[in-house]
């Protein structure tokens, strides 16, 4: 009898933070649960999220993320006051929130959420990230690279059609 594949579902993406990965160099990612409200699922569902300017911070021995946008929808609950801006709380185990401290505190690194995605079809996810800010320099290189590589795939392709 032939064996039954697994197969994993990527995780259904929502929204990504592109100007994370351009202003810190990433170093190591995390995934971790949200503490959210109702109206806010329904938001997420809609696709009504913005990470661009958000962040995560630990205080007291908790991992919040700041700054995420999550825009209402006109049909929420007229009994609900509804903060787009909410600080919402991280879902991270222990021993997880003591290695970010420690990083944070002695080593100077910044965490930053990177993306937010649906895991097992009900549960929404955040992939942070731990990483160091970088100098202009570094941007610049970066962005050189990148450029370098569309131009070297396009003479390629070039090449191969004739």
């Amino acid at each position: 009898m032939a064996k039954k594949k697994s197969k994993k579902a990527a995780p259904a993406s929502i929204a990504k933070n592109k100007r994370a990965t351009f202003e810190y160099r990433i170093e190591e990612k995390i995934e971790a649960g949200l503490e959210l409200q109702g109206w806010e699922v329904k938001s997420i569902r809609m696709g009504k999220v913005n990470l661009s300017d958000c962040y995560v911070y630990i205080k007291n021995g908790e991992c919040f993320m700041h700054g995420c946008t999550i825009i209402p929808l006109n049909t929420a609950s007229t009994h609900v006051y509804c903060d787009p801006v909410r600080t919402k709380k991280l879902l991270l185990k222990r021993r997880e929130i003591d290695k970010l401290a420690g990083l944070v505190e002695r080593q100077g690194y910044a965490i930053v959420p990177l993306s937010m995605y649906w895991r097992k079809g009900a549960w929404v996810k955040v992939e942070i990230g731990i990483g160091k800010g970088k100098k202009e320099h570094d941007k610049r290189d970066d962005t050189k690279e990148r450029e370098w590589q569309r131009e070297k795939s396009r003479t390629m392709k070039e090449s191969l059609r004739q």
